[in-house]
């Protein structure tokens, strides 16, 4: 169980760094600062547990994985397993710190939950949020799977990765708040309310359907070096 304990961890902490950093400290920090603490996290856990599970901590990425060839389906449903407890637990955790807080309430202050539309951060439509989701967790997955294969510094891997997370956020919070990763959407969508649970589908899907794609460009050797 080593490595499913460590994509329960390390989702975990993505989550609660992550969107704890919107929710208690989003005013102070801005976008950017949000940004930095989603990529930050991963890059932290990438040289922590990456060792261990490869610190996959997404379930699109674990999907992208079977896609390329890197792991069996068994096994990836072992880690979508752990990595959606782990965010369902720092959603909780989350919870209970800020509302330590007097003025505090998950129905207006939100939990770090993805969403689009009237209401949400830029009102982006929805089109537009498959859109970015869709594009932004293929090149994610690209950049993961180039930056962890056979013969490249992997020293330098969890920075890639963590950097290219950075980037993806600054583009793309306005949009959707940026997922990239439906267990990271599940979590706050779970203790969020309505509609987030009811929008959770797109953060499902178009991260999933993403990161496959270039996981299958991987396999059929377009874009691994070593095909």
């Amino acid at each position: 169980m080593k490595k499913q304990v460590a994509e329960f961890i390390g989702t975990f902490t993505l989550v609660l760094i992550g969107c704890g950093s919107a929710v208690i400290a989003g005013p102070d920090i801005g976008l950017t600062g949000i940004s930095l603490a989603f990529g930050l996290a991963l890059i932290g856990m990438a040289y922590g547990i990456g060792p261990v599970s490869g610190c996959h901590i997404n379930p699109a990425v674990s999907l992208g994985a079977v896609a390329a060839g890197r792991i069996s389906m068994p096994e990836a449903v072992t880690y979508i397993i752990a990595q959606v407890a782990g965010a369902v637990a720092a959603a909780f955790i989350l919870m209970m710190i800020a509302m330590g807080k007097a003025d505090y309430s998950v129905a207006e202050n939100g939990l770090g939950q993805n969403g689009w539309g009237a209401g949400y951060l830029g009102e982006y439509g929805m089109i537009a949020a498959f859109l970015f989701e869709l594009v932004a967790t293929f090149l994610f997955m690209v950049v993961i799977l180039g930056a962890t294969g056979a013969g490249v510094p992997a020293q330098f891997a969890g920075l890639a990765i963590g950097l290219t997370l950075v980037g993806i956020h600054l583009v793309g919070i306005n949009i959707t708040g940026v997922s990239v990763n439906p267990a990271r959407s599940f979590g706050p969508a779970l203790f969020a309310g309505v509609q987030a649970l009811g929008q959770l589908w797109l953060f499902i899907l178009a991260p999933i359907l993403g990161a496959v794609a270039a996981g299958l460009l991987f396999r059929s050797g377009v874009l691994d070096s070593d095909a």
